[in-house]
């Protein structure tokens, strides 16, 4: 059999069919990265099943938890799959479901609460009310682009992404202000969030201008981050309803499992939960 040698043609070929096959731009981006990662891995040489699961055990040996492992398997035995090399994909680590988070990587409404007013107070009002926006409404930041003049008329949003289409509803109190942000910018139509030069903003741009806010609202820089606030917003819903299902829909989740990953408590809550069992006599 001719020996598999990963080339940049292939790489470039891969992209392109997850571009056609309508996946996200951070999911292609994902892939692509971890597709090129082991690429390098691989050298120029002959990519063999050993050399996938010496790749898997590297990434274990440098530090990456086992989701982070699984998470850059998926993107090489995506490109596998693509290649037809479907006897090199790899399985991924078993995972035990964790029962509560660490409190050091979940951000609290009262942290939110006092990063909105940071950006207030450094008179940056697109970026408290993109933090407002994807709090509450739960969007993905790659969906910002979604929320628009004609959407904030509206009360609500059409967003499409990874290949389905959902309605996302904007609460009273969310659509004045989009509506005032958007006639006090005179902006008529299209996304309400864009850079100097007229793009909707990407995440990148977000990520950076939330950490700048971490000194001033006294809020440890490992909790901020965009996707955080989607997780405050998952937590807040369940927490008041109780409708796993209702949530993964307005989550966009084609997977309930994957919802259940956002409403994990924290140790401290889960320990308070234990207290109040009172089973220690």
């Amino acid at each position: 059999m001719e020996a598999r040698i990963l080339t940049p043609t292939y790489l470039t070929r891969f992209s392109a069919a997850l571009r056609a096959a309508e996946k996200s731009a951070a999911t292609v981006e994902k892939y692509a990265r971890d597709a090129a990662a082991f690429a390098a891995y691989a050298a120029g040489g002959e990519v063999t099943k050993e050399l996938a699961v010496s790749w898997k055990s590297k990434l274990r040996e440098e530090g990456y938890t086992a989701r982070s492992v699984n998470a850059m398997l998926a993107g090489v035995n995506g490109l596998f799959a693509f290649l037809g090399w479907h006897d090199l994909r790899v399985k991924t680590l078993k995972l035990q479901r964790e029962i509560f988070c660490p409190e050091e990587k979940e951000l609290t409404k009262d942290e939110y609460a006092r990063l909105v007013r940071a950006a207030k107070e450094k008179q940056n009002e697109r970026l408290s009310l993109i933090l407002q926006t994807i709090c509450g409404t739960g969007i993905r930041v790659s969906e910002l682009s979604f929320i628009t003049a004609e959407a904030a008329r509206r009360g609500e949003a059409t967003v499409s992404c990874k290949g389905k289409t959902r309605s996302v509803f904007l609460v009273r109190d969310l659509q004045k202000k989009l509506l005032r942000y958007a006639e006090e910018r005179g902006i008529l139509s299209g996304s309400l969030f864009l850079t100097r030069g007229g793009k909707p903003i990407d995440r990148t741009s977000v990520w950076r201008e939330m950490k700048a806010l971490c000194e001033e609202a006294r809020v440890d820089p490992r909790k901020v981050f965009p996707h955080n606030l989607r997780h405050l917003f998952a937590r807040v819903f369940y927490g008041l309803e109780k409708d796993i299902a209702k949530l993964a829909d307005l989550l966009g989740h084609s997977n309930i499992n994957t919802t259940r990953l956002y409403i994990v408590s924290t140790g401290a809550e889960h320990r308070r939960r234990m207290e109040r069992m009172r089973l220690i006599l």
